[in-house]
């Protein structure tokens, strides 16, 4: 401690200024610990699974996808407290990871290992080819966080789109790839995917406009980012609304249908839209914990259908 205060002053004021800082409540251990995006994919893979049809589905699966996330999340947060120490972009989850680097780097280690162990062992080889292009958005996410301006009047729209996009991905190749007679083709045309994916870009988006417009003191643009996220989310429910009512899927049997998906999709698109008309009543803390509740509730309205 006393090297870093000789070497970074202002550093070392504001890491000790967050020890002393009250402790946080127990609701906010799943984003402290980077375990809240790992339980919305597992969430998802099951909804996939379901939806899809997958016959066989071995548990290991959702093991291999929650550590994955895991590690990738973990990966991201120490990333960003290394390349932007000083940003005051700084939350709750950055201070954690920074005062627990060592914990973490373990952690993911070990993770990392135990993962690619079991891919390597169980999973089937057509995964490779899906990895190939999971691998690609991971890369292009994380040389965009590299190369990004730390500025705090950006919000990473390029980055949150890659984000979203490899999140979903990873999330519906490791259901997808269980449907032998379907490609990566089929995944990336699919409209579950797609649905999904959009979600996702915008439950990331949401995060960063809440913070921008909190920290902006101009109207104009605190309206211009309630705009921006307020007509997606719209678009986003009202297709979802459609597609469940369109015909199924010809590979589907009528205990097979994507209505209860799409309904899903729809509940966490309004949940996200709700979060933002009422977001003055939370902190930014609370906001990034309902933001992940939101696409972890869907689930229920998937599960309320006969047969799922």
């Amino acid at each position: 401690m006393s090297i870093e205060r000789l070497r970074y002053p202002a550093l070392s004021g504001m890491v000790c200024a967050v020890t002393s800082a009250p402790r946080k409540p127990f609701w906010l251990l799943p984003n402290l610990l980077s375990l809240d995006a790992p339980l919305v994919a597992v969430v998802w893979l099951y909804l996939f699974a379901k939806t899809w049809g997958v016959n066989y589905h071995p548990g290991h699966e959702y093991v291999v996808l929650g550590l994955a996330v895991w590690v990738l999340y973990v990966g991201d947060r120490l990333l960003d407290t290394a390349l932007h120490g000083d940003s005051p972009q700084w939350q709750a989850r950055h201070h954690f990871h920074r005062r627990h680097r060592r914990k973490f780097l373990y952690g993911i280690v070990i993770a990392g290992i135990a993962a690619l162990t079991m891919v390597l062992l169980k999973s089937p080889m057509a995964i490779y080819s899906y990895l190939i292009v999971e691998l690609a958005l991971v890369a292009g996410f994380f040389a965009m966080a590299v190369f990004a301006s730390p500025g705090v009047a950006e919000i990473p729209f390029a980055k949150n789109i890659l984000g979203g996009a490899a999140f979903a991905f990873g999330t519906a190749m490791v259901a997808h790839v269980y449907l032998y007679d379907r490609g990566i083709r089929d995944l990336l045309l699919s409209r579950e995917f797609i649905g999904f994916a959009l979600l996702c870009m915008l439950n990331i988006s949401a995060i960063d406009l809440w913070e921008h417009a909190e920290r902006s003191p101009d109207p104009e643009v605190k309206a211009a980012d309630e705009l921006a996220l307020t007509l997606p989310l719209a678009l986003l429910g009202t297709a979802a609304f459609f597609f469940a009512w369109q015909v199924q899927e010809p590979w589907q049997t009528s205990q097979q249908s994507s209505r209860p998906f799409f309904y899903a999709i729809l509940t966490g698109a309004a949940l996200l839209l709700m979060l933002n008309q009422t977001r003055a009543r939370f902190s930014l803390e609370s906001l990034r914990v309902l933001a992940d509740l939101a696409l972890v509730a869907p689930a229920l309205v998937f599960f309320s259908f006969p047969g799922t």
